[in-house]
């Protein structure tokens, strides 16, 4: 059984919204091997990254960077996974203000270090949440489950 960790801070219902939309997405009843674990950043630890085959993040965009709790939880998570979890694949996911550049490039410069493989482009969610948006964000959830199921990644 392979185990999908999604970390992601949800301040509000949009973004509890786009997180349970993930995570329906990887639950899907197509996918029976995957086991998936949600989990807010101040509950996450690097055990959890440790055990996880994938990982999806996500984050809001504040004040032009990540939220300051997925900081926190990358702080904590970044020397203890450090060798063990290179090449561990990921994607992100972000409820931004503004265009949400902020958010991935400073996300995207801490995983650089840990040598992670993207699965596919962050999805950002601008303005205001829409179904289509929540569309994209099951697709992600189902994308990464049916790849590490496949042991594609």
């Amino acid at each position: 059984m392979k185990r999908l960790l999604i970390v992601s801070n949800c301040p509000a219902q949009s973004t509890t919204d786009i997180q349970e939309a993930v995570a329906a997405g990887a639950q899907h009843e197509d996918i029976n091997e995957v086991h998936v674990m949600v989990k807010e950043p101040l509950d996450a630890n690097a055990d959890d990254v440790l055990e996880a085959d994938g990982l999806l993040l996500g984050t809001t965009e504040n004040f032009g960077s990540m939220s300051g709790l997925i900081k926190d939880f990358m702080e904590r998570i970044y020397y203890p996974v450090l060798e063990q979890k290179q090449g561990m694949p990921y994607a992100l996911f972000i409820k931004a203000g503004e265009d949400g550049q902020g958010a991935v490039s400073s996300l995207q410069r801490i995983i650089t270090g840990l040598r992670w493989q993207e699965i596919q482009a962050p999805i950002i969610c601008t303005g205001e949440l829409t179904m289509p948006f929540l569309e994209r964000a099951t697709e992600l959830g189902m994308t990464m489950a049916a790849g590490l199921e496949a042991e594609i990644y």
